[in-house]
């Protein structure tokens, strides 16, 4: 796979598995300020009924979509195992030649796999090679080091109940092995309310998620396009 020149729109691919507010505020970003000459090439979801799916169909011009479930593909491939559906999501995502992955409310932790392939360790057969790894990042709701996993909401409100914390808030981070610990790129504390319904604390977490999710992914594009000029610069 050869890197996009500095013209050509920079490639996203989005999984996500549910409503998809997160997607939309990449979307609305799109080709923006925000988010300068940037294309979503596909959006997949590993959820049949994700609303996500609709707000890609429907947006000005729609995006191609995809599904691909853990529990049908292991019906339909019995010999198959959780690794094995890691790899064919992978397989979708680099046939896309993304600039980078964005995983914006994908619920489902990857393997190892997943990861090879799009580092260009593993290659697929019938697939070409990643000679340039495509980097991966996570929105998390909750800071660095706190609330690994899922619930991450309702575990940090909990927590601000029992007096054991004080506030929380959310991350843009570099997806490795180990879940929610990679490199965070943005990290914004979100103030908990005393008194506040958890509904409340959600709304407004939500609402910086949005921001932080385009700004992570500008980041990291931009990072990209950076080392491509130098490397074009000492090889020219």
């Amino acid at each position: 796979m050869t890197a996009h020149s500095s013209t050509a729109p920079r490639r996203l691919v989005v999984l996500i598995s549910g409503s998809g507010t997160n997607l939309q505020a990449l979307i609305d970003a799109q080709n923006t300020e925000s988010l300068p000459n940037c294309q979503i090439t596909l959006v997949l979801s590993n959820r049949k009924a994700a609303y996500g799916l609709t707000r890609a169909s429907t947006a000005t011009p729609p995006l191609p979509t995809a599904y691909l479930a853990l529990q049908p593909f292991l019906k339909t491939n019995p010999s198959k195992t959780r690794e094995d559906y890691d790899v064919e999501v992978a397989r979708l995502v680099i046939r896309e030649k993304p600039d980078l992955v964005v995983l914006a409310g994908w619920m489902h932790i990857m393997s190892e796999g997943f990861l090879d392939v799009l580092n260009g360790t593993k290659v697929l057969e019938g697939e070409e090679r990643v000679e340039k790894a495509i980097p991966v990042i996570n929105l998390h709701p909750a800071l660095p080091g706190a609330f690994d996993g899922a619930n991450a909401i309702e575990r940090a409100y909990e927590a601000f109940q029992k007096g054991e914390i004080t506030t929380s808030g959310v991350m843009v981070h570099r997806v490795v092995k180990e879940v929610d610990r990679g490199q965070p790129l943005i990290i914004r504390e979100v103030e908990i309310k005393k008194g506040e319904p958890i509904e409340e604390f959600e709304k407004r977490l939500h609402t910086v998620e949005w921001e932080i999710i385009v700004q992570g992914a500008k980041r990291v594009l931009d990072e990209s396009d950076s080392n491509t000029q130098d490397t074009e610069s000492m090889s020219a």
